[in-house]
């Protein structure tokens, strides 16, 4: 129980690093969180016109879940992954570092899913893709890769903590999106690379 809930503690540690931030303010563009949506996210860092930056977020982003999940399962098999991905997911939602006031989750949510169930993340991004092309909207995208991925994980049967890793994943980065639904359901849903 000791090792799981400082498995919990180091992925919450890693998901914790606000990447988006750090990166932008490296690169001389000030505080994120004062651009565009507010968010720390990729989405937002490309709101700042520079797409290197983003994906550079993106992919930070991504390595810091699947780090979180692999050293969990090194250390102590599902439990371990189940322990530390969910700790990613948590960090990035809710860094400590910055009141926490975080991230949605999205590429945090991905790293977490590749490393722990390879094909339901690839689904999931195949998904959003595919909505991304369709509506232009990042949060759309997000909330059909949501819906996506634990279906997938059933249909492929995984076990039950990778499972419940998927399902949990994909409620808490849903629930991030409660204003995105709003718009979406209101007509008023900023399309890719645009508005807040």
């Amino acid at each position: 129980m000791i090792v799981l809930i400082s498995l919990g503690v180091l992925g919450y540690l890693l998901g914790s690093i606000p990447f988006g931030l750090v990166l932008t303010r490296l690169a001389g563009l000030g505080d994120i969180r004062k651009i565009g949506s507010g968010n720390i996210g990729a989405t937002n860092v490309l709101r700042t016109g520079r797409k290197g930056l983003a994906a550079a977020t993106l992919l930070a982003d991504a390595a810091k879940g699947a780090a979180a999940v692999l050293i969990g399962i090194w250390l102590a098999g599902q439990g371990g992954m189940l322990a530390a991905g969910l700790g990613a997911i948590l960090g990035h939602l809710f860094p400590v570092w910055l009141g926490f006031k975080g991230g949605k989750g999205v590429a945090t949510g991905f790293g977490v899913l590749l490393a722990a169930a390879p094909l339901a993340a690839l689904g999931g991004v195949l998904v959003w893709l595919t909505m991304a092309l369709i509506t232009r909207m990042s949060s759309a995208s997000a909330l059909a890769a949501c819906v996506a991925a634990p279906v997938i994980a059933a249909l492929l049967g995984t076990s039950r903590p990778v499972e419940v890793l998927v399902i949990v994943t994909a409620v808490l980065i849903a629930s991030r999106h409660h204003a995105n639904i709003r718009r979406l359901l209101a007509g008023t849903e900023p399309r890719i690379g645009r508005g807040s």
